[in-house]
């Protein structure tokens, strides 16, 4: 069973706030260099320097103690919405709850991002709001997905506890409707497939566990030996058990139940048994292909991946629309990953 660290609620702001604060709490406990090096690159400056500093015989006006610990003031406040509500009275109104900290923030976050006429009007009222109070206060306005985003390129393969409570916020974001699945074109989902890899490949299927959450993705990557050694466009993806007499019961997600695909799944469940995996009585989710193009995207680091990743392809290959699934496979063999 799988074990999720945040709650699960619909249109429920107070808890999309909450999980977001236990998720960087636990960022935090992860490595507090790597929590605050986020803020730093993310929001601040090359001026942060919130880490707590021991000092021995520092000089003051009048003294000279023995030693001194000491950290510079930051404050962030944030406003978090399920929609884009945000309110300028709102929002010049939580200024008010910032004092003498050197570094100030006034986080937003959403679904999506805040209407650019409605961001630059508030950010004109912040810029005078400062002048009058001789403060600097910054405004980020950011979305759930580009906060799990950021956080992601912090955190390292190795750490899987930090990495499994990233992926149940990012599922519990999906359940809950805090990150929008319009942008899937550009996803690609890595998946380990060492033993099964023959199998997935010659018959353009992929099964995995059903309870393992996943962001919308149209692309499915399969690794093996140090690279991803195929790639396809998911075209269909069908739940499937075997109920109490043995029939198979199958729920479409997408894509239809043809024939073709119920034969598929009853190959996999036997290839499962010949892998020592339990596809009869464990609900799977089945991935089915148009077809798996040959590639070689290498990951250059040493230690392997011990889960699925996802990777923006309009990032990695510089492109706005997804070529051909051939050209695709093609342009990741030059390049890499760590």
């Amino acid at each position: 069973m799988k074990i999720h660290y945040f709650q699960r609620y619909h249109a429920k702001e107070n808890v999309a706030t909450a999980n977001t604060m236990l998720l960087l709490s636990r960022f935090y406990s992860y490595s507090a260099d790597k929590f605050f090096l986020f803020l730093k690159s993310e929001f601040f400056d090359n001026e942060f320097e919130p880490e707590i500093y021991f000092n021995l015989q520092e000089r003051s006006a009048k003294s000279i103690p023995d030693a001194t610990i000491t950290q510079e003031s930051f404050k962030i406040v944030v406003e978090t919405k399920t929609y884009d509500w945000f309110s300028e009275g709102q929002l010049t109104n939580h200024l008010e709850a910032f004092s003498d900290e050197r570094f100030k923030l006034l986080l937003t976050l959403a679904p999506t991002l805040m209407e650019n006429e409605k961001k630059e009007h508030f950010d004109a009222t912040l810029a005078d709001y400062n002048k009058s109070k001789n403060t600097h206060i910054i405004h980020k306005n950011t979305t759930f997905e580009q906060l799990a985003e950021a956080i992601g390129d912090y955190i390292d393969d190795k750490d899987y506890e930090m990495q499994s409570v990233l992926d149940d916020y990012i599922d519990y974001c999906l359940h809950d409707g805090l990150i929008a699945i319009s942008d899937s074109w550009k996803y690609l989902r890595m998946q380990l497939a060492g033993t099964t890899f023959n199998f997935n490949t010659a018959n353009n299927v992929y099964y995995d566990k059903a309870d393992r959450g996943f962001r919308a993705h149209d692309y499915l990557g399969l690794y093996k030996n140090k690279s991803i050694r195929a790639i396809g466009k998911i075209c269909a993806r069908i739940l499937a058990i075997e109920d109490g007499s043995g029939n198979i019961q199958y729920e479409a997600e997408f894509g239809d139940v043809t024939a073709e695909r119920q034969a598929l799944i009853q190959a996999s469940i036997l290839d499962g048994d010949s892998h020592g995996y339990n596809l009869h009585t464990i609900k799977h989710r089945y991935f089915f292909v148009e077809q798996f193009i040959e590639t070689d995207f290498k990951k250059i680091t040493k230690r392997p991946p011990m889960g699925s990743r996802i990777f923006d392809l309009s990032q990695i290959l510089s492109l706005e629309k997804m070529p051909p699934t051939e050209k695709i496979a093609e342009f990741l063999k030059d390049k890499s990953w760590t």
